[in-house]
């Protein structure tokens, strides 16, 4: 039987490279309270924490009766607040860039596959300074289902060209966790971007590489 061995790392973005699950939660809020609305706290943690802004607003429309005509609007009026947020507050964190620096140059393929649409994943991963160190990145505007369905990880392991077993995949909620596992690599789950470190990046592969 041959050995396991990690080719690539997979990340999500918001909560692991990027301390942004706030920015969304407040920029959406922003939008809603408009019309009359708002998310919870408790709600955000537990039911929509890691969907997209568009599976938000399904959401939203089945339990609150917000009308679906109004979707592409607060969806617009989101993206522009959350952008007003990523250019006042996303910066470098180097503890992420040694991480993917140190990584990368062990040869290790990189990549981003993120509920974002595209031009927030684009504009954090520049202004965070992460960008060339992947060889690609993937948003919801790349798969027709977002996690927690397993596609957009699916399709970075296919892009990549390896195999779900030579992949790690690092993840922070639920429905990115669900999306992770389903496949089929091994997930690294992280609490918060602070754990987002190349020590318990490579500790990990080094456990599935002595176990395998």
């Amino acid at each position: 039987m041959s050995k396991t061995v990690i080719k690539a790392v997979i990340f999500d973005m918001d909560g692991v490279l990027i301390d942004a699950k706030d920015w969304h939660y407040d920029a959406l809020n922003k939008a809603l309270i408009k019309f009359g609305m708002e998310i919870s706290r408790l709600d955000h943690l537990t039911t929509y924490d890691g969907l997209s802004t568009g599976q938000k607003l399904k959401i939203l429309s089945k339990v609150n009766n917000l009308p679906e005509s109004l979707h592409s609007f607060i969806n617009e009026l989101k993206q522009q607040y959350t952008m007003d947020i990523v250019y006042q507050s996303c910066k470098p964190m180097f503890q992420h860039q040694y991480a993917l620096g140190q990584l990368k140059s062990e040869g290790y393929k990189l990549a981003v596959a993120s509920n974002s649409i595209r031009n927030s994943v684009s504009v954090m991963m520049d202004k965070s300074k992460l960008i060339d160190y992947l060889e690609f990145y993937l948003s919801n505007q790349d798969v027709s289902k977002a996690k927690p369905d397993p596609e957009i990880y699916n399709a970075a392991i296919s892009k990549l060209g390896l195999l779900p077993n030579e992949c790690v995949i690092v993840e922070d909620n639920e429905n990115g966790l669900k999306a992770a596992r389903a496949s089929g690599a091994y997930v690294l789950k992280v609490e918060t971007v602070n754990d987002v470190t190349y020590d318990n990046i490579k500790n990990f592969i080094k456990e599935i590489e002595s176990e395998a």
